[in-house]
């Protein structure tokens, strides 16, 4: 998996790998600062959450997009933060108007490098680009946000992958300029600070964290920047539903506007379709044989020892690849044999096979298709439980390339309410991967769990070797088969710590 994608989302601590002792655990690095807001009482991830469900495989309709408007420096993003922090929404998206600033020719670099250009004018912003990724977000998808750097008025690299999120806070100078953008926004809500505040507020920020000089902030703040908001600015006060004086010192707009949000979100989410429905086609049970029976009652006994439930979960995990394997599609094929007759046999009708690993539990299964697929690729996705919502967070992913026409074996050990395993396929289904081609494999799941995954998802295949009936109110499977992460490591975790289906048969 070195030819891969690496998009460590956050740093947390996370295990890895089996051969880590108990308690021990690793980190995965983010190459760019952590997407998150901390509180007092915790922390709340910015950069939205993949994928558009909620644990119980319940979907929304669209996020509801906040539009911050205000003159440059009149404390938007503050306003932003608060908003975030006292909505006590777990996925929030903020994204800014300053990352679409459009790509400057030459000579509008040498402008810009003079303070001469026009950043405040709305032909310096690339809105087309803009329109298209607000849409997107609005529908839950995940787009990618370039980076501007205000040094050197330029557009990075790498571009920020961002998913879809309950709220989507859009700030900017000129949020409300574009008529296309305007129809996007649920809630309009314009920040109005004094003049001679911003001004302040302006050069402290672009002399100490932009590196300009206080003589070129002034004369672009002069040309430009005033006439900019008494135009295009100061105008669309009119269209905004909430005006904020003082920006985030205002807590009773702030309190008010959390409240019609809050009051938004309940009529926009929507029952979960597949109370009391049968179990999906899509779903595949492996044969309860009296040889599946017997391990599975070695297994799921709390008695057995830690070899045992290793060897016999081996030995149902090769079986439940080598099931899985038969719903390939295969195509005729004629080769000699050495008495050089003909013999009509079967071959994949693909390109090839690729299996994905929701870690840590679901690393266990690598093996049992390394053993059935030779030279299979493999990926690695990290989820983990917020303890303070129990919902699952995407740490770490990496992928091989090209997945695009790839038939992809998705592992975990156990799936209760499906959480993790809707968050996987979200991510595999952002890297091309087709939804008709990925395979959902677990040991044990739940009812809960397959009717969440066949109600987002209706073209994954899900195959396990059993489904029980029940989830207790702390996500475990019932009867179940208890932490199998733990079981199979020989680990203890504390109580606080959760990741995957494994953690709490999720």
């Amino acid at each position: 998996i070195g030819e891969d994608s690496l998009d460590g989302l956050m740093t947390h601590r996370c295990p890895l790998t089996p051969s880590l002792s108990p308690r021990k655990r690793t980190t995965s690095q983010s190459k760019t600062e952590p997407p998150l807001l901390r509180t007092n009482k915790r922390t709340i991830y910015t950069a939205g959450r993949p994928p558009w469900y909620n644990v119980t495989g319940t979907t929304f309709k669209e996020a509801f997009v906040i539009g911050l408007c205000g003159g440059s420096a009149s404390g938007k993003t503050t306003v932003a933060n608060k908003i975030i922090e006292a909505l006590d929404v777990p996925w929030v998206v903020l994204l800014s108007m300053d990352s679409f600033y459009k790509v400057l020719s030459k000579e509008e670099q040498e402008l810009a490098a003079r303070n001469e250009y026009n950043f405040d004018h709305p032909d310096a912003f690339d809105f087309e680009l803009l329109v298209t990724v607000l849409r997107k977000l609005k529908k839950g998808k995940s787009i990618k946000v370039p980076v501007y750097d205000f040094t050197s008025h330029s557009r990075r690299k790498e571009w920020k992958t961002v998913y879809g999120a309950n709220v989507v806070i859009f700030e900017g100078i000129l949020a409300f300029a574009n008529k296309e953008l305007l129809k996007l926004l649920d809630m309009k809500v314009f920040v109005d600070t004094d003049s001679d505040i911003r001004l302040v507020r302006r050069l402290k920020r672009d002399i100490t964290d932009r590196g300009r000089d206080i003589v070129g902030v002034i004369k672009q703040y002069n040309k430009f920047v005033k006439p900019a908001f008494e135009q295009y600015i100061e105008p669309t006060v009119q269209v905004a539903d909430i005006v904020v004086p003082r920006g985030g010192e205002n807590f009773v707009a702030l309190d008010l506007i959390v409240q019609h949000v809050h009051s938004q979100l309940e009529k926009v989410s929507l029952a979960s379709a597949h109370q009391g429905q049968p179990l999906p086609e899509t779903l595949s049970v492996m044969e309860s044989t009296p040889q599946v029976r017997g391990m599975h009652t070695i297994i799921r006994n709390k008695e057995t020892s830690r070899d045992e439930f290793i060897f016999y979960s081996k030995r149902l995990m090769r079986l439940l690849i080598e099931h899985a394997l038969s719903f390939l599609p295969l195509k005729p094929v004629s080769v000699e044999t050495p008495q050089g007759t003909v013999y009509e046999g079967k071959r994949l009708s693909g390109k090839r096979i690729t299996g994905v690993s929701i870690l840590r539990a679901g690393e266990t299964m690598e093996q049992a298709l390394m053993a059935v697929c030779k030279d299979i690729r493999l990926g690695k996705i990290l989820i983990q439980t917020n303890h303070d919502t129990g919902e699952p967070e995407l740490h770490y992913l990496r992928l091989p390339k090209d997945l695009s026409e790839d038939y992809v074996i998705l592992m975990d050990s156990t799936v209760s309410t499906g959480a993790a395993a809707l968050m996987a396929v979200r991510v595999l289904l952002d890297h091309d991967v087709q939804e008709d081609k990925i395979f959902l494999l677990s040991l044990l799941m739940a009812e809960m769990g397959v009717h969440s995954v066949a109600y987002a998802f209706p073209k994954v295949r899900i195959i396990t070797t059993a489904v029980d009936k029940n989830v207790n109110d702390e996500f475990h499977i019932i009867p179940g088969i208890g932490n199998f992460g733990d079981r199979y490591f020989g680990t203890d975790a504390p109580s606080d710590w959760y990741e995957s289906d494994e953690g709490m048969d999720y």
